[in-house]
């Protein structure tokens, strides 16, 4: 029997599983508060004190991922907010970012420097297109001594000369293949694995999370850049004899923001491209920083309202309640039943942006329906993630998902019609995620308990 550590440094809890890499069955679990004021290392070493025994003493690898010290922090510099600005968001959001800023056209230095961010994403002109911006932006910040890490995913043609340019100010930066190589079309795989490089290479050590090598040793990638990964495992799976779960979405709701994650095949006569300059992916991510259980209650419960979403009466207050105290923890029925009501709404409010939209419009032609966005109607299975779904009954559970499905309303939300639904209870997305590359298998193994066993 082979086994590994997998671990996930949360900004508030550090999860560790101990995993037989020949069968994909998970030894033993635990769980212990981030250790963020002392090292990060501490609550991983009563982790490991209190799993060792089921290792039988045996020295066991250990790989990791994280989110602590406020996750991986993106800003994205490029050309038109509608072309590659808006192109290089998305891919910024599916390497497991969170877009802190975006710059369209000339980069503002003085934004830029207030968002801190971890790694700037530059981006600008198709290939053999307009690279002046791409130019002037990477001599910005060469003559700023900018001394984060950049990743440049830009007309290719430029590429040179926006390499000399950044060398010339001692900025560090790695290359990538265009994000829009042409209008219409976008390629994130090559910037994903450039900022995920940059990631591992930069920004754990530089959040001074631990002073001991181990901890950068350990880590493989930011951890919504791995669940992503274990979706997509979820989605396609290892083969015909191994098949994956369909199309897949994945809604996760913290204390601070929902992450919508999905996998979705796109149908080419009804993904939008005519219409929009900026391609539809299978592979995508989303962070609504404005909707979650704690920091983000009262904007979750105002946006619903706003939304015309049915909402109980004294939810405002008890979000606000919620908002004065993020440690929280619901204890009377009413409490709970208001943490449910606005974990409903996170994941309603979520899908919607998520998803495309189907409307009915009026042009020369006549009366013709126009669709944008990711069409999500024919998703197969809607896994559920948050300690808010962990702890709730699978009934309560299954409630708050189906907020998200359904024909999308007066809004014409493509939101998943009649999905399977299920709650990932044991952390299996960001075992499985870790363990993807190294071990499939027993990753295929983990991620196939979410949709052969109900919720």
């Amino acid at each position: 029997m082979g086994l590994v550590y997998c671990v996930d440094f949360g900004s508030t809890f550090t999860k560790a599983a101990l995993v037989d890499t020949e069968s994909g069955a998970f030894v033993g679990t635990a769980s212990h508060p981030t250790t963020l004021d002392t090292d990060i290392l501490d609550g991983w070493d009563a982790l490991r004190a209190e799993l060792a025994p089921l290792a039988g003493g045996a020295e066991v690898p250990v790989l990791a991922c994280s989110s602590a010290g406020g996750g991986l922090r993106i800003a994205v510099v490029g050309n038109e907010e509608l072309v590659t600005a808006e192109a290089g968001r998305r891919v910024a959001l599916s390497s497991g970012g969170r877009v802190v800023h975006v710059s369209s056209y000339d980069v503002d230095l003085t934004a830029l420097r207030n968002s801190s961010p971890d790694v700037v994403l530059l981006v600008g002109g198709t290939d053999g297109g307009n690279a002046e911006v791409l130019l002037a932006n990477a001599a910005a910040l060469a003559a700023a001594e900018w001394t984060g890490p950049v990743v440049v995913a830009g007309n290719r043609e430029a590429a040179d000369e926006v390499t000399a340019r950044l060398s010339g100010g001692g900025v560090p930066f790695v290359v990538a293949d265009n994000v829009v190589p042409q209008i219409g079309v976008l390629r994130p795989d090559s910037a994903r694995a450039a900022i995920r490089e940059m990631f591992l290479a930069h920004v754990i050590g530089g959040k001074h999370l631990s002073s001991r090598a181990d901890f950068t040793a350990m880590v493989k990638g930011a951890t919504p850049d791995v669940v992503l990964r274990a979706v997509e495992l979820l989605a396609a799976g290892l083969g015909r004899d191994r098949p994956g779960a369909g199309d897949v979405v994945v809604v996760d709701v913290g204390g601070a923001t929902t992450d919508v994650h999905s996998v979705v095949e796109i149908d080419p006569e009804h993904a939008g491209l005519g219409r929009e300059v900026v391609a539809t992916v299978p592979v995508s991510r989303t962070v609504e920083g404005d909707l979650g259980m704690r920091w983000s209650a009262v904007p979750t419960v105002e946006a619903a309202q706003e939304a015309g979403l049915e909402m109980a009466s004294g939810l405002s207050a008890a979000a606000e309640r919620r908002r004065a105290d993020p440690a929280m923890v619901p204890r009377s029925g009413d409490e709970q039943a208001a943490d449910l009501q606005i974990a409903s709404a996170a994941v309603a409010l979520a899908v919607r942006r998520h998803a495309g939209r189907q409307r009915v419009v009026f042009g020369a032609d006549g009366r013709l329906v126009e669709r944008s966005g990711k069409d999500l109607r024919e998703v197969d299975l809607l896994v559920g993630s948050g300690g808010v779904l962990r702890h709730a009954t699978p009934v309560d559970a299954s409630r708050v998902l189906a907020a998200a499905t359904g024909e999308g309303g007066d809004g014409g939300w493509l939101m998943p019609r009649e999905p399977r639904l299920v709650v990932d209870r044991d952390y299996v997305l960001a075992a499985a995620g870790l363990l993807a590359e190294e071990h499939p298998d027993a990753a295929y193994a983990l991620v196939s308990r979410l949709w052969r066993v109900p919720a």
